[in-house]
């Protein structure tokens, strides 16, 4: 390791750390670290263990590793020089973060770091006790630094050991060490691929997971891990560079729904590789986005786009065959490119540990606001406040962003099949989740490719006339209608507050688009400059928005859904139904009007003893996104009747009376 060091040294240009023997209140300190020697006792007590820390606080960028750091580095280590008969342990290291850097990925701990070990005193020890330690450090930022220092403690020896002031610094460095697994484990290899599992989790308990191997040089660090949580168990893909050792060891680091960190050690010895295949092979699952994607059309969310469609399609009655065949495929390209782009962000998320599900954009805030505002400016547009010129707002680049806007308000609403494929999907490779996700697209966008194979269709529109404009006014409301729904579903993510900035934000969108309509028609650059303006200060209040507190749970004859309150019940005999919705999924709202709150379906929930449970997605939540995925959902509505003993009852998206009364057996 000194060696190692030494090449380090000479490579980097830097000069390793010299520092002076300090007594044990006097830390070693360079410009990047800090680093004391801690006793958890005052005075030992003979043949008694004791415990001792390394404690290093590094400066801010600087980084310090684990036992494996990865694609490089290397680990703290510490030389003890002991009295006579005496013994010590090896470092205890806490759990490890990864820290990416450029195309590698290390593993080891920012801002500080605690190292334990102990040490046991002779039977027939007698004071003073006298340590030293030898200890050698690698911190890194752009630059790699071994450092060094000497640290000389002693200690009296006394009938009985008394624990010092820094005492309860070791309960904390003992709560941050990993423990052993109690999840049942296995692991398996085919080729370069292979994964592991863990049985035994509680339903939605997972947030995030990482497996850190505690063997160097054999798993590709730089791999993502997608969690997969389902019937209660966990699997993480893995990457091999090489064949894996015969005893597969490290360490499992947890996120729970709480968002609580917890390392549990893992040793294994690979078997049969844990199936993590989707439920339905790419094709199957492609087929099924495309026919989804196609009844996603006649979504309530796509209204509003649609309303704008069919101004395009009366524009282009009577128009050259070229122009119209343009229009479409324009259309039909901007619908494919957004939700490749929303597949591409998914498997992202997905990748950085993110739980992120279909709608998960309506979740946040600013874009719910952003939204609203945008929905406002095209219903000003239509009702001919200001018009958009220049060739960024030609026809075909109009009809490039229309598709694209489509499909961001689309994703409110799930159409039937794209349930099961998109939870298919998501349990793939990459390249297979945005095949799928491009089939979504083709199936949406196919009315507007026919149109574009066959342009003659679209002479028996009217012919053009003063009628257009008519219809291209009274087409404004429908965006003014989406732009009011966001605004309440704004009221459920930030309460009254976001509502306030969110409806200020709305009044300068739309003193922004007066000013723009007034410079054109009167001419000049003040209006431009004004609207300009406007909308600089309705952006910044996006930040306040997303930082507005939520609105306080409202009373409500239904519970909340918990896996814990579900088991409760089944304890108590009683069946359960859970619905999982949220604010701004427009078919959950539809379903619960017209099938779940009626007078037939409460009455049979009463005569079956039914408890309905809700689960709240507005603005995301760990646990009912792990049920979803148990599932295979990637998105709300999601509904389940569950039977003590009896395997849970899957309902579809689309709901109606008969369909639940059915389920519930009536």
């Amino acid at each position: 390791m000194r060696a190692l060091l030494a090449i380090l040294l000479l490579l980097t240009g830097a000069a390793a750390a010299q520092t002076t023997a300090p007594s044990p209140a006097q830390p070693a300190t360079t410009p990047r670290s800090t680093v004391t020697l801690l006793s958890y006792v005052a005075a030992i007590a003979p043949g008694q263990p004791f415990r001792l820390a390394l404690d290093l606080t590094m400066a801010r960028g600087w980084h310090t590793y684990w036992t494996n750091p990865g694609d490089a580095g290397g680990a703290p280590e510490i030389t003890w020089t002991l009295p006579e008969g005496a013994s010590a342990t090896p470092l205890q290291f806490p759990t490890p973060s990864r820290i990416p850097y450029g195309p590698l990925v290390n593993f080891g701990y920012t801002q500080s770091l605690t190292l334990l070990a102990s040490i046991t005193p002779p039977a027939d020890a007698r004071g003073p006790f006298t340590i030293t330690a030898d200890a050698t450090w690698l911190i890194c930022a752009d630059i790699c630094i071994p450092e060094e220092a000497r640290f000389t403690l002693t200690l009296p020896v006394e009938a009985t050991a008394r624990p010092s002031t820094t005492a309860a610094r070791f309960e904390a460095a003992e709560a941050a060490l990993p423990r052993p697994s109690p999840f049942a484990t296995r692991a398996g290899f085919q080729g370069a691929r292979g994964a592991i599992e863990f049985s035994g989790l509680p339903p939605g308990s997972i947030r995030e997971a990482f497996f850190f191997p505690s063997t160097q040089a054999w798993l590709d660090n730089t791999a993502p891990q997608p969690t997969t949580l389902r019937d209660n168990r966990l699997v993480l893909p893995l990457q091999t560079l090489a064949a894996p050792p015969a005893q597969i060891e490290g360490i499992i680091a947890i996120t729970d729904a709480q968002g609580i960190r917890a390392g549990y050690t893992v040793s294994v010895t690979p078997g049969v590789m844990p199936a993590t295949a989707p439920a339905l092979p790419w094709w199957q699952a492609a087929l099924l986005a495309a026919l989804g994607g196609l009844l996603l059309n006649l979504m309530p969310c796509v209204f509003p786009v649609l309303a704008m469609k069919a101004v395009g399609l009366a524009r282009m009655a009577g128009a050259a065959r070229a122009e119209i065949r343009t229009h479409a495929a324009l259309y039909a390209a901007g619908v494919l490119v957004a939700f490749i782009l929303i597949g591409a962000a998914m498997v992202g998320l997905r990748a950085a540990g993110s739980m992120a599900g279909w709608g998960f954009q309506f979740t946040q805030p600013i874009f719910v606001a952003a939204m609203a505002w945008l929905m406002l400016a095209v219903g000003l547009n239509l009702s001919g406040v200001f018009v958009l010129r220049g060739p960024a707002m030609s026809g075909q680049a109009s009809a490039f962003g229309t598709g694209l806007l489509a499909v961001v308000v689309a994703t409110p609403c799930t159409a039937p099949f794209m349930a099961a494929a998109l939870g298919a999907a998501m349990a793939m490779s990459p390249a297979a989740t945005l095949a799928v996700f491009a089939a979504l697209g083709v199936g949406m966008a196919l009315p507007w490719l026919l149109l574009a194979a066959a342009p003659g269709a679209a002479r028996a529109l009217p012919r053009p006339g003063a009628w257009m404009e008519r219809l291209r006014q009274a087409l404004a409301f429908p965006m003014y209608g989406a732009a009011a729904w966001l605004v309440w579903v704004l009221a459920e993510l930030s309460g009254a507050d976001g509502v306030a900035l969110g409806l200020g934000g709305a009044v300068l969108v739309g003193f922004a688009a007066w000013a723009l309509g007034a410079a054109q028609s009167a001419g000049g650059k003040l209006g431009r400059g004004a609207a300009l303006v406007a909308l600089v200060g309705a952006l910044a209040l996006l930040p306040g928005i997303g930082s507005a507190p939520a609105p306080a749970a409202n009373s409500t004859t239904h519970e909340a859904w918990s896996a814990a309150r579900v088991s409760e019940l089944h304890a108590d005999g009683r069946p359960v139904f859970v619905n999982l919705t949220a604010a701004w999924c427009i078919t959950c709202k539809v379903n619960e009007r017209v099938a779940l709150d009626t007078e037939a379906t409460r009455a049979a929930f009463a005569v079956r003893n039914v408890a309905f449970l809700v689960g709240d997605w507005t603005r995301g939540d760990a646990a009912i996104t792990a049920l979803l995925r148990e599932h295979a959902r990637e998105g709300v509505p999601l509904y389940l009747y569950l039977v003590p003993g009896a395997a849970p009852v899957l309902l579809p998206q689309i709901l109606t009376e008969g369909i639940v009364l059915r389920a519930l057996g009536g």
